[in-house]
């Protein structure tokens, strides 16, 4: 019996989409490397800001701040530490402090307005709305650990949703 190349790679790739763990697992690694990819972008905002500001040891602060991103909800916060107190020790003024407290407040809103939805959106196929009110609706519920897991979970929760089909042309 001589079956089409096509239709054997439809029934190949139906069983391995029917693992659910396989799915699933697949999910988080695609949430994953969008997180990393995050990561790296935080880093070179920090990385240009710090070199803007003059802030000694900024390539090294740049690393940290953008391994500090795989750490929810306080990463931010404590990538803001390092600079400060290199400027502090620098003797630096205080309007360059309140010049790196703006530079961390234009940091948080570029990655979790812009970045992280947009990232989710493009490698774990997480819609934008649901990456932005799913870590709050969460939170809300679960205060802690909602804000936590909200991420990973849309990524699982999403791989499961079947796209909608897309239609060729005008509506009638």
């Amino acid at each position: 019996m001589n079956v089409p190349d096509n239709r054997l790679a439809t029934v190949r790739s139906a069983k391995v989409d029917a693992n659910p763990l396989t799915k699933a697992g697949g999910a988080l690694v695609k949430w994953w490397r969008a997180m990393t990819l995050d990561a790296l972008l935080v880093g070179l905002l920090w990385f240009v800001g710090l070199w803007l500001l003059q802030v000694p040891l900024a390539p090294m602060w740049a690393v940290l701040g953008a391994l500090a991103q795989f750490i929810p909800n306080i990463g931010g916060m404590l990538a803001l530490v390092g600079p400060a107190l290199s400027l502090l020790f620098a003797g630096r003024n205080w309007e360059q402090f309140g010049l790196l407290l703006c530079l961390y407040a234009v940091i948080v809103l570029i990655d979790q307005l812009a970045l992280q939805p947009w990232l989710m959106r493009r490698v774990a196929r997480v819609p934008i709305w649901a990456s932005i009110v799913g870590p709050i609706f969460l939170g809300i519920l679960i205060p802690f650990w909602g804000v936590l897991l909200a991420p990973p979970l849309l990524a699982v929760v999403f791989a499961f949703r079947k796209p909608k089909p897309r239609s060729h042309g005008l509506r009638a």
